[in-house]
């Protein structure tokens, strides 16, 4: 035991030390929560050969967020503008994208218009990356079609986590489709 922790013994403070694990946890803001729990139990990851799109200009992202996946048994794929991935994604049909805001020429959000707007391409899940913190951007792109979001810097749980998120009961990544995104059922008249 440490002078400091003494003397917070001393004051009726419990050394930091000794705080427990629930109350540690507590502090976390609420979507790190998520990934705290995620920590705790297994990995659940897609299917193995799972064909994910990385769109970023930055050569660093790309060559992490492809080092995580491929890791993890993902096959991986890489553009380092809007224009290319787009062309990418006609051609070799990805399962999941990850698509950043900031690019050169196009950004993500028009290519998520894009995306979302071809009868191919539109049940592709998308989750977008941005450094910027403001939920702004959050809310737009989830306004617009984006199944999740992620900031950078981000971590490999993060990545998981997100993706896990995504993954339905055949380990397949899927839409999550909002309410808002389906269309009215139809009425037949009697």
């Amino acid at each position: 035991m440490g002078i400091l922790d003494k003397l917070k013994a001393l004051f009726g403070q419990e050394p930091q030390a000794q705080q427990a694990p629930a109350q540690a946890e507590e502090a976390l803001p609420i979507q790190e929560l998520g990934i705290a729990e995620r920590r705790k139990r297994a990995r659940v990851n897609a299917r193995e050969g799972t064909k994910v799109l990385i769109i970023d200009d930055s050569k660093t992202i790309v060559v992490a967020l492809k080092k995580f996946l491929r890791s993890a048994g993902y096959e991986t794929i890489e553009a380092f503008d809007a224009e290319s991935g787009l062309a990418l994604m006609q051609e070799q049909r990805p399962e999941l994208v990850f698509l950043d805001i900031v690019l050169p020429g196009m950004n993500g959000f028009a290519a998520l218009r894009t995306i979302r707007r071809d009868p191919q391409l539109r049940d592709i899940p998308v989750i977008m990356m941005s450094g910027n913190e403001q939920a702004m951007e959050q809310f737009f792109g989830t306004r617009i079609g984006a199944d999740d979001f992620m900031k950078k810097p981000f971590s490999r749980y993060e990545i998981f986590f997100r993706i896990e998120r995504l993954l339905d009961e055949n380990l397949i990544p899927r839409r999550v489709i909002a309410k808002t995104d389906q269309q009215p059922p139809t009425t037949v008249a009697p």
